[in-house]
């Protein structure tokens, strides 16, 4: 059986199949955020577009299209609740795009394509705006400039390599005003949203804990967010980057203190640090979420564009918007502080407060050990220590497949299972607490992170989310303890992390190359967070810190427009200069022969644009007699002129075209012949 060539198929068919296989990669980037429905219905209709274009049969009428859009319209309802908003707009314009495909029969049709395909790469921004997005997208720029430059081709069969070759010309041309609009035009909000991900089962950060629903913990080894520090970072224990304080407990699920109900009294922060402060700068990856993460504990709100931040009473730090986009901040914490009351508060209570009817056995264990360390608030430290010697001598094993627990997940926890992830170990100890009449609560956030050595920057994952706690004491406020660090001390001060498991494939290759991943890894890291600094990062403030680098003083946008404005006019003169200095390159020999026509035009010899050279020099020796001696150096001179151009092989003695200019300028011309004579 032949194989099937593109240079054997008719130019019609080779472009159809080319531009299908553009959009498809233009859908196909969609795959991970369209409904399956919809990635299978575009699939099958580029499938059917391209065997009818390869068969030579007639495109579908219009009851198929009109079916399958019923079809997309009714299913996008089904799926998303709506056929407006972003995930339903998203997924109608990739159906769309490929739809139109079946009405493809004219260049007119053609151009609709290529617009539409045009707009649904912005949509992949939606999503993500990472390095490996960009180049996906630049591929399919590039891929429809290829189409649409072949489509401005009409005659004979122009190969895609010449297409492609003119595209990519045109994308470097316009590379310098992307770059200058880039730099200089005022940055606007992001218009990007990033989609809500569900983080069931895998490792990150809610604004809930439910506790025991998990039987196997999937590690997510995506970026949370990347630091540099100022100086010497903190030791590894001290690296906790605080998030939601989760305080309600139901039995089930660990929520924040629900502060509108009137019977809920605050607790004021009241943060006191010491010792000189840690600068860094964080770059956040976008989570959807009002929170921001900082080192504990942070005493100055750091600057947000676009948003306004605020520290709440459990010193988390949040923004009046959710973080949809990559965001870039400054901070300066201190890891010497104390915080909360120093003496008992009525709030307290809210915090030593279980729900009945659960854990009985660890209510037992908790009037057990009171009665072994006394009941007054100075056996508090010592029953917190004892509680701590128990996780670490007690056989509990710190795992990412403890199983389900059952209703009573601290009693499984203390009693029975004796093994869970950070989650399992934090509930059941400020459960222990609170029966203990101690007032406790879970901190969740990041802890630890990893060196990036190529470009020094911390690199904070999802798998390093983590929940510690806080029990509070007289004179001290509340204080961080951290009962993960008693059952796997590697945890906290070494970094050391549980694998999820590996495949066989990958497993080989980590276990044959470790240090080539590695590597590799970080590199790759470096490139996008250099990505994500450069780009992603470019804010208002670095326009302005860029006029600043330029000798402005106190840059304004009034500042900014001017220079946008003399760059734009700056490069138009240029343009305007090139244009002109282009023009005169174009054939001076033929510039020189028109001048001389028109000269002759005056003296009321007429010729057409193809009169060559020689013609010209006959009609001048028909018009005035042998004995006019500027005539014959006029029509000697068009001989010379048409010698330079055609005669080969070229005599030694041939005048150049810059003699033949001066010749031109010092020419003597006939007079006009009037009619009298």
């Amino acid at each position: 059986m032949a194989t099937l060539s593109l240079t054997s198929l008719p130019r019609e068919t080779r472009d159809v199949l080319f531009l299908l296989a553009v959009v498809a990669w233009v859908v196909g980037m969609q795959v991970g955020h369209v409904p399956w429905w919809c990635s299978a219905l575009t699939a099958g209709v580029l499938v059917w577009r391209a065997v009818l274009a390869l068969r030579g049969l007639p495109l579908p009428g219009w009851p198929w299209r009109l079916g399958l859009l019923l079809l997309t319209l009714l299913a996008t309802w089904a799926t998303h609740g709506t056929v407006l908003g972003q995930d339903a707009g998203v997924t109608l314009i990739v159906v769309l795009l490929t739809l139109k495909t079946l009405e493809m029969r004219a260049r007119r049709d053609a151009f609709v394509i290529f617009f539409l395909a045009f707009f649904t790469l912005l949509t992949h921004f939606f999503y993500s705006q990472s390095l490996l997005t960009a180049a996906g997208i630049l591929l399919a720029l590039l891929g429809l400039l290829t189409a649409l430059v072949n489509a401005h081709m009409p005659v004979g069969r122009p190969s895609l390599v010449q297409a492609a070759r003119i595209a990519a010309g045109m994308a470097a041309m316009g590379a310098p005003i992307m770059l200058v609009l880039f730099l200089l035009f005022p940055r606007l909000a992001p218009l990007w949203g990033v989609p809500s991900q569900s983080d069931t089962g895998r490792s990150g950060l809610s604004a809930q804990m439910r506790v025991g629903q998990i039987a196997e913990l999937v590690l997510d080894d995506s970026i949370a967010l990347r630091l540099r520090f100022d100086g010497t970072p903190p030791p590894p224990g001290q690296l906790y980057f605080r998030g939601p304080v989760l305080s309600d407990f139901d039995g089930v699920e660990w929520r924040p203190v629900r502060s509108e109900f009137p019977t809920r009294l605050s607790l004021p922060a009241n943060l006191s640090v010491a010792g000189e402060p840690v600068r860094y700068e964080v770059t956040m990856e976008p989570h959807r979420r009002p929170w921001l993460f900082l080192l504990e504990a942070a005493t100055q709100a750091p600057e947000v564009p676009g948003a306004r931040v605020r520290m709440n009473d459990d010193l988390q730090w949040i923004t009046n918007r959710p973080m949809n986009s990559l965001v870039r901040y400054r901070a300066e914490s201190h890891t010497t502080f104390r915080h909360g009351p120093l003496e008992p508060a009525l709030a307290l209570q809210d915090h030593v407060a279980l729900p009945p009817g659960y854990n009985p056995r660890t209510l037992a264990l908790a009037q057990q050990l009171r009665r072994e360390h006394g009941t007054g608030a100075e056996a508090n430290p010592r029953l917190i220590r004892t509680v701590m010697e128990r996780l670490r001598t007690g056989g509990y094993s710190y795992t990412l497949t403890p199983g389900v627990y059952g209703r009573d997940t601290a009693d499984e926890f203390w009693f029975d299972v004796r093994a869970g992830f950070c989650e399992h170990i934090a509930s059941s100890f400020v459960v222990l607490m609170r029966a203990l009449d101690i007032p406790a609560r879970i901190v969740t956030g990041y802890q630890g992170g990893e060196l990036n050595g190529l470009d020094g920057y911390w690199t904070v994952r999802q798998r390093d989310a983590h929940a510690w706690t806080e029990v509070w004491l007289a004179g001290q406020g509340w204080v961080r303890v951290d009962p993960t660090s008693a059952v796997a001390p590697g945890r906290i001060g070494a970094f050391e992390r549980l694998r999820a498991p590996e495949g066989a494939i990958a497993g080989a290759i980590r276990n044959l190359t470790p240090n080539l991943s590695a590597q590799l890894r970080a590199a790759w890291e470096a490139l996008n967070n250099s990505w994500n600094q450069w780009v992603l990062n470019y804010t208002q403030g670095s326009q302005l810190d860029l006029l600043r680098n330029l000798g402005f003083k106190s840059p304004s946008w009034t500042d900014l427009a001017y220079v946008l404005l003399g760059v734009v006019v700056i490069a138009s003169l240029l343009g305007a200069a090139w244009t002109l200095w282009e023009r005169q390159q174009h054939d001076p020999w033929l510039r020189l022969l028109r001048r001389a026509r028109l000269k002759l035009k005056a003296l009321g010899v007429d010729s057409a644009e193809h009169t060559p050279p020689r013609e010209l020099a006959r009609h001048i020796q028909q018009r005035w007699s042998g004995d006019d001696a500027a005539a014959q150096g006029v029509a000697q001179w068009l001989l010379r002129l048409e010698a330079q151009r055609y005669a080969r092989p070229a005599s030694p003695d041939m005048n150049t075209l810059a003699t033949l200019q001066r010749e031109f300028r010092q020419l003597a011309w006939p007079r006009p012949i009037t009619a009298s004579r």
